[in-house]
């Protein structure tokens, strides 16, 4: 079974707040990454793999499959399970998730780069207006999302 204790949408996946920080907070045991393109693309699922610590199970889905695992497999239970973190790489995947019955509580923001049609959300944080629009949604339907680049940050809610 698993018990999500941190989503996080960070288009950079595992990285050294990830590692160093996060992992350690949430004292989780696994990591769950839901990304289409990397969970095709072999190489590119080693090197993410390796870039997580060695005594954390690492699982790389795609969005389809990770809907199966997640509603499958999912618990607020406490004992006997996986405390796991689930990171994604973009709303429109986050979105997919809740859309095909995978309940989330809470989505922690860390980081979205910059690109053609994005504007500054916050330090950190472009979003179109597609993603803007998940967000507003998201609140609206209840799930606290909220902006956090390291445990050691204040949390700031979203709200629209």
């Amino acid at each position: 079974m698993i018990k999500i204790v941190l989503t996080r949408i960070d288009d950079r996946l595992i990285h050294g707040q990830i590692t160093a920080c996060w992992v350690k907070h949430t004292q989780a045991q696994k990591i769950i990454i839901v990304d289409d393109e990397v969970s095709r693309d072999p190489f590119l699922s080693k090197v993410i793999k390796k870039a997580a610590p060695s005594d954390i199970e690492t699982l790389i889905y795609s969005t389809e499959d990770a809907i199966k695992v997640l509603k499958d497999n999912f618990t607020e239970n406490e004992t006997d399970c996986d405390k796991t973190i689930l990171l994604l790489k973009n709303l429109r995947t986050l979105q997919s998730l809740i859309i095909n019955g995978v309940k989330l509580k809470e989505v922690n923001i860390g980081g979205i780069s910059a690109g053609p049609g994005r504007r500054l959300l916050s330090k950190n944080i472009f979003v179109s207006a597609e993603e803007r629009e998940v967000l507003k949604n998201l609140v609206r339907e209840g799930v606290y999302v909220y902006l956090q680049v390291l445990p050691s940050d204040p949390a700031i809610a979203l709200s629209f």
